[in-house]
């Protein structure tokens, strides 16, 4: 089954249709519909394998296992991540997972000393994670990923669906909070991520990362003390990467 026509026109227009169309449904509703009917084959799963991803991914692997599940391994990760990624992917019997890492061009020529975290974040990110993100999405209409309102500020109005250049993205889970997350965990016997018990809510490369206090953001750890709060795959969507060799 193709396409349906309107995801070539106005991705704005075809977000906030879809948006319409989303309201009130539940999360394994809308991920069905997307990879099942939406975009069958033209869709891929972005996951950080962090701490609340078991359930994005779990529901995914429900619908379809063979859904392409992209991972970005920046270089930087925690351990335990890595770990964690392999358990889950053995556990839910992801067949298509697809590792993504930076170009190494790119890093010997900017990060020859894997400090560039430390002198520019956002140059950190952006050949860490954006670059490798655009290349592996490259041969897909659609993705998702598994942002919600209640994580910071920044994410309040986040919508179902969203136009992201010419793809759309759908965030399923956008209007879950913490108590839900926390039930679904338990009703299906999910492993959490060692790091969460360290009190790490939220979990990025391991330079970057902090643990978060009581009352604040479930992201405050991440880049604390810095003007930043995201690693950019959110917020750019048109950039000249370093390299167009997707790397799995």
């Amino acid at each position: 089954m193709n396409a349906p026509a309107f995801v070539h026109a106005d991705p704005a227009a075809d977000a906030a249709a879809l948006n319409a169309r989303l309201q009130g449904r539940s999360a394994g509703d809308i991920l069905a519909h997307a990879i099942g009917e939406l975009f069958p084959g033209r869709i891929a799963l972005v996951s950080s394998f962090g701490a609340e991803a078991a359930v994005l991914l779990h529901m995914v692997a429900q619908i379809d296992a063979k859904t392409p599940v992209l991972f970005l391994d920046t270089g930087k990760l925690f351990d335990e991540t890595l770990a964690y990624r392999d358990e889950l992917a053995a556990r839910l019997k992801l067949s298509d997972l697809r590792v993504l890492r930076p170009d190494p061009k790119a890093l010997a020529a900017q990060d020859e000393g894997g400090t560039l975290w430390f002198r520019d974040a956002d140059a950190c990110c952006r050949i860490r994670k954006v670059e490798p993100l655009q290349r592996g999405l490259a041969p897909f209409a659609a993705w998702i990923n598994g942002r919600k309102r209640f994580q910071a500020a920044t994410r309040h109005a986040l919508p179902l669906v969203e136009a992201d250049g010419a793809k759309l993205k759908f965030n399923p889970l956008a209007d879950w909070g913490p108590a839900e997350i926390q039930a679904y965990f338990d009703r299906h016997d999910l492993p959490r991520h060692p790091l969460v018990a360290q009190g790490y809510p939220s979990i990025g490369c391991a330079p970057c990362t902090q643990p978060v206090a009581a009352g604040e953001d479930s992201r405050a750890g991440r880049w604390r003390g810095r003007d930043k709060t995201e690693c950019g795959i959110h917020t750019i969507t048109a950039i000249t990467p370093s390299s167009l060799r997707t790397e799995e």
